[in-house]
């Protein structure tokens, strides 16, 4: 393992860190990755750009993004017996939950493309 690798993880456990200490104490609604994630954005905006060991570090986490699903797997084949017992709501929070997310993103981009198409004079 190269230092750039350890020093980019290192700073990504970092900021994980800060984020769940962070939520925790204020008693966010948000888990403490997502806030250390947010951090880290802000950090790298003010900072103007993405250095080498964070690039190293987090393009061997992308290689290996397929390795982070296991998990996931293990505990859906777990708890199959649950889903076969609550097949019903879960089918219907999925068909809901794709029909809203379809229709918020056709709205979104119509409004977008509406308001894209107030400034750029009318032209498409």
């Amino acid at each position: 393992m190269s230092p750039n690798f350890l020093n980019g993880i290192t700073i990504l456990l970092v900021y994980q860190l800060v984020g769940e200490v962070s939520a925790r104490l204020l008693q966010l609604p948000v888990p403490g990755p997502v806030v250390g994630m947010v951090l880290l954005f802000i950090t790298l905006l003010l900072r103007g750009g993405l250095e080498k060991t964070l690039d190293t570090a987090s393009s061997a986490l992308l290689s290996h993004l397929s390795l982070l699903f296991v998990p996931a797997g293990v505990g859906v084949i777990v708890h199959f017996h649950r889903i076969g017992n609550e097949w019903l709501p879960i089918t219907v929070a999925l068909l809901l939950g794709t029909v809203i997310t379809l229709a918020a993103t056709a709205l979104i981009m119509l409004g977008v493309s509406h308001l894209l198409g107030k400034r750029g004079g009318g032209h498409e």
